[in-house]
């Protein structure tokens, strides 16, 4: 509790004297969700991301290359909510995800689906992820045209990966992350081709 008030008081200090504003209407669901953050164009991301969930006394979660948790890195990752993935066995992420989840309703777990590699689509994880755990995606975003950024709408995935993508697009047309030039259309790599289903339950 002690910790949670600490970052909550940070996360106030950073949005009282940042030139960004936190937009805090959208955001009505109380649960476990994955977050989409986009768009996902500066390391600044990263601070805005934490500083929303940190303010919302949000659990919050991201995942992370195995590589970044060795050593002395390992504690402080863990402690801002990595979650370290193993490219070997990448299909325990969602095993781990809905472990922590469990009876957390405040557990938030961000996935930037923009690769480093830009103008190659979006990573479909967040939606993989979000099916097999049976979990809603929230739309988190940074607008730097309005120097706001906040949580969005949150919303079930149907199964119709078309659909659900129309409707993220949507959201994301006027969201024009910190860094415009690198923004990538909400359009996944295999977004033709992915056939999941319904979340699980």
């Amino acid at each position: 509790m002690a910790l949670e008030t600490l970052r909550r008081g940070v996360a106030r200090v950073f949005w009282r004297c940042s030139k960004w504003n936190l937009a805090r209407e959208e955001d009505r669901y109380n649960g476990p969700r994955v977050m989409v953050g986009a768009p996902h164009t500066s390391n600044f991301d990263f601070v805005l991301m934490l500083a929303i969930a940190w303010e919302g006394r949000y659990n919050i979660h991201w995942l992370g290359k195995h590589e970044l948790f060795k050593s002395w890195r390992g504690p402080i990752m863990r402690s801002l909510g990595g979650i370290a993935v193993d490219r070997d066995n990448p299909g325990g992420v969602v095993d781990e995800v809905i472990e922590r989840a469990k009876g957390d309703e405040r557990f938030l777990l961000v996935v930037t689906p923009e690769g480093t590699r830009k103008g190659k689509g979006w990573r479909s994880g967040f939606y993989r992820i979000a099916t097999g755990a049976g979990l809603p995606v929230s739309l988190g975003f940074a607008d730097g045209s309005t120097k706001t950024a906040g949580i969005g709408p949150t919303f079930e995935l149907s199964g119709d990966v078309a659909a659900d993508m129309d409707r993220i697009r949507a959201f994301y047309r006027d969201k024009t992350g910190v860094r415009p030039e690198y923004r990538t259309e909400p359009r996944l790599r295999d977004e033709s081709s992915l056939h999941l289903g319904s979340p699980s339950r």
